[in-house]
C-alpha cells in the first residue's frame, strides 16, 4: 500500500505491566513496543492501521499493525490466544508466500478492549499498487504466471496448516523488490470474529465467493475464488466483478458466468434464484481474449459456482498451466470437514483440504489443541497469557 502519511520517527507507546493473577488478563511475557519506531502510517484496513516502523534493536525496517481486541472478564479470549500463537508458529516456517510475523507486543489496555502491536517483515507494496504502476500494456504473460503461482503456493500452505484466509485480495497480497509475492493478513478475520471490534472500514466485495455471498456455509474453497478473481484482474488491471452490494455483486458475476439453474442454486440461501434474472455464459475468452488456452481452462476452474466442484490449491499447482515448474507434493493433507457460517461471523479451520502439502508437518488446529501443545514451548511469547486466561 503506498505511504500516506509521514511522521517524524517515535517509539510506539506501550503499558508496562507486571505480575501474573488469575483471570487477570495481565501479559507478563509479551514485550513493550518501546524499541519500534513509528515511521508512518501505510494503511488503514478492517483489521487496523498499519504502520511503517524502526526495529531500534537490530536496525531492520518492519511492518506494525495494530489492533484493537475485546477483552472478557477473564481477560483475552482464548480463541484469539490460540489464533496469534497459530499464527506464530506459521512465521517459523518462514514460507516464501507469506509474510512472517516477526512479533508481538501489547499496547494500552481498557477496561473491555487492549492493543496488540503485530509485527511483520516489511514488504515495498501491494499488488494492487505494483498492477497500477505496470505501464502499458500491462504484465506480461510469464510475469502473471508467476504472480498466480506465487499466490496459490502461499494458499496451498495456508490451507494445509487449516487455515482459511477469507480475505484474499490485491491490497493484502504483497509484491517485494525481487518480485516475491507473499499473502497478508490472513487469521486476523477469525481473531476479530472473537473480538468483534471490526473498524467502519468498507470491505470490497470484489472477491467474494458465491457462497459467502449466499450466506451459505464455507470452508477453504472461498480462497480459490478469490484466486480465480485475482488471476483475471492480473491480465485486464481492473476487477472482473466490480460489485457495489451483494445483490449486484451475485450480478455481476452472473453476467458472465451466466445465471445457475434452479437444480444448482443452494436451498439453504439467503437470496433466493428468482432475485436474478436467467442470464447465458459469457465465453471467458472474449473477456481476456490474451489468456492462452491453459490459462482460460485454470480460471475457469478456480471461478466455479458450486464450490464443492472449485478447483483445490493443490490440483491448481499440478495444472498444465504450470507445467514449467516442476510442482510435486509432498503429502496430502487429511479431509477437513467443518464449515462455517458466514452469517454466523465464527471461522472453521476446517473445510476442502489442500491436495498438495508443503514440506511442513500441518499445524494442529486451533479448538484442537492437546495438553502438550499449550506448554510454553508450543506458545511461545503467548504462554503467559494463555495461563492468565485459564
Amino acid at each position: 500500500m503506498p505511504d500516506t502519511a509521514v511522521v517524524p520517527p517515535r517509539p510506539i507507546a506501550g503499558s508496562r505491566v507486571s505480575g501474573s493473577r488469575p483471570g487477570g488478563g495481565n501479559l507478563p511475557l509479551l514485550r513493550d513496543p518501546d524499541h519500534y519506531e513509528e515511521i508512518n502510517v501505510i494503511g488503514t484496513g478492517a483489521y487496523g492501521t498499519v504502520y511503517k516502523a524502526r526495529d531500534t534493536v537490530n536496525d531492520t525496517i518492519v511492518a506494525i499493525k495494530k489492533v484493537k481486541l475485546g477483552l472478557t472478564e477473564d481477560g483475552v479470549p482464548m480463541q484469539v490466544l490460540r489464533e496469534i500463537s497459530l499464527l506464530k508458529q506459521l512465521g517459523k516456517a518462514n514460507h516464501p508466500n507469506i509474510v512472517r510475523l516477526l512479533d508481538i507486543c501489547h499496547g494500552q489496555r481498557l477496561d473491555r478492549e487492549m492493543v496488540l502491536y503485530l509485527v511483520f517483515e516489511h514488504v515495498d507494496q501491494d499488488l494492487n499498487t505494483y498492477i497500477e504502476k505496470c505501464p502499458s500494456p500491462g504484465l506480461g504473460p510469464d510475469r502473471v504466471k508467476d504472480i498466480i503461482w506465487q499466490i496459490l503456493n502461499g494458499v496451498d500452505f495456508l490451507h494445509s496448516n487449516r487455515i482459511v484466509h477469507r480475505d484474499l485480495k490485491p491490497q493484502n497480497i504483497l509484491v517485494s523488490r525481487d518480485c516475491s509475492v507473499k499473502l497478508a493478513d490472513f487469521g486476523l478475520a477469525r481473531i476479530y470474529d472473537f473480538s468483534s471490534l471490526l473498524t467502519t472500514v468498507v470491505v470490497t466485495l470484489w472477491y467474494r465467493s458465491p457462497e459467502v455471498l449466499l450466506g451459505n456455509s464455507y470452508a477453504t474453497p472461498v480462497d480459490l475464488w478469490s484466486c480465480g478473481c485475482i488471476f483475471a484482474e492480473l491480465f485486464l488491471r481492473k476487477p472482473l466483478f466490480p460489485g457495489q452490494y451483494e445483490i449486484d455483486q451475485l450480478n455481476q458475476i452472473f453476467q458472465i458466468l451466466g445465471t445457475p439453474s434452479v437444480e444448482e442454486w443452494p436451498s439453504n440461501s439467503s437470496i433466493g434464484r428468482e432475485a436474478f434474472a436467467s442470464r447465458p455464459i459469457r465465453p471467458m475468452s472474449n473477456i481476456i481474449p490474451e489468456m492462452d488456452q491453459h490459462a482460460l481452462d485454470l480460471l475457469q476452474k478456480l471461478l466455479v459456482f458450486n464450490s464443492d466442484d472449485r478447483i483445490s490449491a493443490g490440483k491448481a499447482l499440478l495444472h498444465p498451466y504450470f507445467a514449467e515448474f516442476g510442482f510435486h507434493p509432498t503429502s496430502h493433507s487429511p479431509d477437513l470437514t467443518s464449515e462455517s457460517s458466514h452469517s454466523g461471523g465464527s471461522m472453521s479451520e476446517g473445510g476442502a483440504s489442500s491436495d498438495a502439502n508443503t514440506s511442513l508437518s500441518p499445524v494442529t488446529t486451533s479448538t484442537s489443541f492437546s495438553s502438550h501443545e499449550t506448554s510454553g514451548e508450543s506458545f511461545g511469547d503467548l504462554s503467559g497469557v494463555m495461563e492468565s486466561n485459564h
